[in-house]
């Protein structure tokens, strides 16, 4: 009975996305075959491939053929691509809105991306692309976003780099939002900051919602490897083909890349780590505050059966009719069906052949050092707290939760329990989702023998409105900081952008995020996040769960919230 409310539970938080992609032009032998090309090599062929898309496909309505005034033309295998400096330094160029994917419109909607195509003349890459369709004027607390341009035509990357003969750790980011909103070019993620610290930083938007991860049957029908839904994972896998191939040209090292993610993000960057799919198509993975790695869910684990209840509050008939619908019919639909209640990413069978949980159960996940970890209040306004909760009830939940281990439990959160139940069970929900999560990621990529490190962050950052930087004021009955260290509270300190975005920065907060700068980018470039002058982070192991506290003064614990976290492990062993 315990055992199987916590898989419940973990598949409800913890189990989320991936989607499925790769035309067979990106799988084939011949596509492939192009990784092993010498980086001379490499030059010539993209630039004599440039040249024979060009001949052949017709101009793209955002091509100019003026011109690339100084700034340094870039050589993709779709043609020529003319950056602009960045607004913060402008020794570090930028290229904006680059399409790494047909758009998915018409009968490419649920549809495996498909390879882009080329231009004739020089690409202006100077504005950022529409993000994906979603909602608008969403979400409360730090994640607000009001209006903004939205499309379906959406599938573009951006690109920032600084121009020298030196090649460079690639880093890819996929932006959070729970797999229904957000977009890769909020200001809160410029890449300024990191190619300052010599790394290629590439930032993708890739499909969300419905219209990325929609599983239904006759998209199964209509798929070659009768496979639904996880389109939104095949756009990041896409976008990885296209870095792999064209990375290069920036500066990058295409056999040195680095995926990572936050929230949304990070779940993705986990279940990519199991992908057949994803297998050679980066090296490294950072992942932050969500992993994939809980039990399978025992019930619609495809998503079929949520998919029919969204098409069938749509009342279309059949496919054709089903994509003739607007984004805004289809959004209305999830909304309308509690579509979204449950996991976007889906064992598809081929994207997702199988549980990731049970992937990295067996160690057949790809090996390659991991950097993971979460923050200390992660649950404020992110899960829900039930303040009529009473005694009672939260002894069932316990008894529910963790078994035999109740006792334990409540022990272990005897502080928030003498508060509220509801505080309690509050708190729980959120170190089972989080805290937990993260460290039982760490532990099964570092059971592989691959180099791990775990972090915990409980520096306390200010809160404002991360995604609307000309509007960040959030006012709090507490004070900017009464909101503690809250799920995205790390952004902005990732990014080196303290200071650029928000309200009410410290000098300590920019001392932290020169450190944490530092720490991903020498991830990045060798897997390990130390380097000269740098508080040691020692690596995760089993038996210490080193846990690398980030604050003010960075140090090596080991393992926070242990007792809580035992309990856990207890009650789903490995």
């Amino acid at each position: 009975m315990a055992h199987s409310f916590l898989s419940s539970f973990l598949s409800s938080f913890l189990c989320s996305f991936l989607p499925s992609f790769l035309s067979n032009a990106f799988l084939s032998n011949a596509f492939r075959a192009r990784e092993a090309v010498r980086a001379n090599c490499r030059t010539l062929a993209i630039a004599l491939l440039a040249t024979s898309l060009a001949a052949c496909q017709p101009e793209h309505n955002n091509i100019t053929n003026a011109d690339a005034d100084d700034m340094t033309l870039v050589t993709t295998l779709q043609g020529e691509l003319r950056g602009e400096g960045s607004e913060y330094d402008a020794e570090i160029e930028v290229f904006k809105g680059i399409p790494y994917a047909r758009p998915p419109l018409g009968p490419l909607r649920w549809q495996p991306p498909q390879a882009a195509e080329g231009w004739s003349g020089v690409r202006s890459a100077t504005n950022f692309s529409a993000s994906c369709a979603q909602p608008t004027f969403t979400s409360t607390f730090v994640w607000r976003r009001d209006d903004f341009a939205t499309s379906e035509d959406c599938l573009y990357l951006n690109i920032w780099r600084k121009a020298d003969n030196t090649r460079k750790p690639v880093m890819v980011w996929f932006h959070g939002g729970a797999h229904t909103s957000g977009q890769g070019h909020s200001r809160i993620f410029d890449g300024t900051t990191l190619a300052q610290h010599g790394v290629v930083l590439v930032s993708i938007n890739y499909r969300l919602g419905p219209l990325g991860f929609l599983a239904h049957p006759w998209l199964a029908a209509e798929s070659d490897h009768n496979s639904a839904g996880n389109y939104g994972l095949l756009d990041k896998i896409a976008a990885l083909n296209w870095v792999r191939d064209n990375i290069a040209q920036f500066g990058g090292d295409p056999d040195n890349v680095t995926v990572f993610g936050q929230s949304a993000g990070s779940q993705s960057v986990c279940s990519l780590m199991t992908s057949p799919l994803a297998e050679g198509l980066f090296h490294k993975a950072i992942g932050q505050s969500a992993a994939c790695v809980g039990p399978a869910p025992r019930r619609d684990a495809n998503g079929q059966a949520r998919g029919t209840a969204l098409v069938e509050a749509t009342q279309a008939s059949d496919l054709a009719a089903l994509r003739a619908l607007t984004p805004g019919e289809l959004l209305a639909a999830a909304e309308q069906s509690g579509w979204a209640d449950q996991s976007r990413i889906v064992i598809d069978g081929w994207v997702l052949p199988e549980s990731q949980g049970e992937v990295f159960k067996r160690g057949d996940h790809h090996h390659m050092p991991l950097l993971a970890g979460s923050l200390a209040n992660e649950g404020i306004e992110l899960l829900p707290r039930n303040d009529s909760l009473t005694t009672a009830q939260f002894d069932q939940f316990a008894q529910a939760l963790v078994g035999e281990h109740a006792d334990e439990l409540k022990a272990a959160y005897a502080d928030e329990l003498a508060q509220s139940p509801g505080q309690a069970q509050h708190a729980i929900s959120t170190d089972l989702f989080m805290t937990f999560g993260m460290r039982r990621w760490t532990e099964l990529n570092a059971r592989s023998g691959q180099p791990s490190y775990l972090y915990f962050m409980d520096h306390v950052p200010p809160a404002f409105h991360l995604y609307m930087p000309e509007r960040p004021l959030l006012e709090l009955p507490g004070g900017p900081r009464s909101a503690g260290a809250y799920h995205s509270g790390d952004l902005a300190y990732v990014f080196g952008n303290t200071g650029r975005v928000g309200l009410d920065w410290r000098q300590d907060d920019h001392d932290l995020s020169a450190l944490m700068v530092r720490y991903w980018t020498n991830f990045a470039r060798t897997g390990d996040p130390n380097g000269a002058g740098l508080p040691q982070w020692q690596s995760f192991d089993t038996t210490s769960l080193h846990t690398q506290l980030l604050r003010a003064a960075p140090r090596t614990v080991n393992g926070v919230r242990t007792q809580a976290l035992a309990v856990f492990a207890k009650a789903d062993p490995l």
